[in-house]
């Protein structure tokens, strides 16, 4: 008799294809397989899938292997790391949704609703955004003059994610609206919480709901991260500021805190040497910058502060455009972080 586990990756291995298109968008296929950079879905080709074959033994399909790590497994595996999943139970969860497959009722027994607000809560929304691109969430990116980001694994979108009124009675229904998903991670790249824009379906704004943004799970310490720090870090408030520094230096590390005050509690990653920090144009905006400023020097850190010319950097984005950025952060930057980072970044 088969166990529930090897009839779902039974099951996900005679669509292996879609499994990558849907959990690793920044592959390709190639010939009999689907490759890319590693199972977090960074670029590259590293890691390779085997599309095609039979059900089971040498060069099965879904099987795959990561030729830089020596990682390998099956459909199950790959989406347990790409999700960071942990437990068998909730892997299946995740492929039986995919599957559109019925979960049984000992699962919902064993599976009960997490709590509102929660890590757990936070990683199941995560587990059902679908990636971003061509989305609505793409499309509010692109009114705030944030384009060509739908690689981004940090982002994904929900087309009918949860929204509780603050003054809601405990008996009302939710309200539903579109929503731009933002994963919240540790230094470890463990998913702690998850930040959610609500959405107008109509002209791609924000939803007309107050407020349009709220945070989940575990956020202090922790961010909306862009790239993998080595040595180099910029760090900020928000998340279109952060993006809008990463559209001007893609080649640079960053992390959006998600308020001044998290900002100002941001875990440094203990071989950082530089970090950027970019200030929001506010009283608490500087001061939550002063303060992380000062953190990171007391650690050894070499601390830099990234002023904008307006209010925040998505701000100078919109009221001018991307070379403007560029010629505005290049005096700000240290020399040799401009020829590594801006001037890659000028086709």
């Amino acid at each position: 008799m088969h166990s529930p586990a090897a009839d779902v990756s039974r099951r996900l291995a005679e669509d292996a294809e879609a499994v990558c298109r849907h959990y690793l968008t920044n592959g390709r296929k190639h010939g009999r397989y689907w490759i890319v950079g590693d199972v977090q879905n960074t670029p590259g080709r590293s890691l390779y899938v085997r599309l095609t074959g039979p059900n089971s033994g040498l060069g099965a399909a879904g099987k795959w292997t990561d030729s830089a790590t020596g990682q390998h497994g099956d459909l199950l595996d790959l989406i347990a790391l790409n999700m960071g999943i942990t437990s068998l139970r909730d892997t299946l969860e995740e492929a039986r949704r995919f599957l559109s497959l019925p979960q049984t009722d000992r699962h919902r027994a064993n599976n009960p609703p997490a709590s509102r607000g929660s890590p757990e809560a936070a990683r199941r929304l995560w587990a059902m955004g679908q990636p971003m691109s061509g989305t609505l969430a793409e499309r509010y990116l692109a009114g705030r003059g944030l384009t060509g980001l739908g690689h981004l694994d940090s982002l994904r979108f929900h087309p009918n994610c949860f929204y509780w009124r603050e003054d809601h009675a405990l008996t009302d229904p939710p309200e539903t609206w579109p929503a731009l998903l933002a994963k919240v991670t540790d230094l470890d790249g463990r998913l702690t919480g998850l930040h959610r824009t609500w959405l107008d379906p109509v002209s791609a704004e924000k939803a007309p709901v107050s407020p349009p943004r709220k945070a989940m799970g575990n956020l202090l310490g922790h961010g909306v991260r862009v790239g993998e720090p080595n040595g180099v870090l910029a760090a900020g408030e928000g998340l279109e500021t952060i993006l809008s520094l990463h559209l001007a230096l893609p080649e640079l590390p960053a992390v959006a805190a998600l308020s001044a005050n998290h900002l100002a509690a941001l875990q440094l990653p203990a071989d950082l040497r530089r970090l950027y920090i970019a200030v929001d144009a506010d009283p608490a905006g500087l001061s939550a910058a002063d303060q992380l400023a000062h953190r990171a020097i007391g650690a050894g850190i070499d601390a830099v502060h990234l002023s904008p010319c307006l209010g925040d950097f998505n701000d100078d984005l919109r009221a001018n455009d991307r070379d403007a950025l560029h010629a505005h952060l290049r005096p700000q930057l240290a020399p040799e972080d401009a020829v590594t980072f801006l001037d890659h970044a000028i086709d």
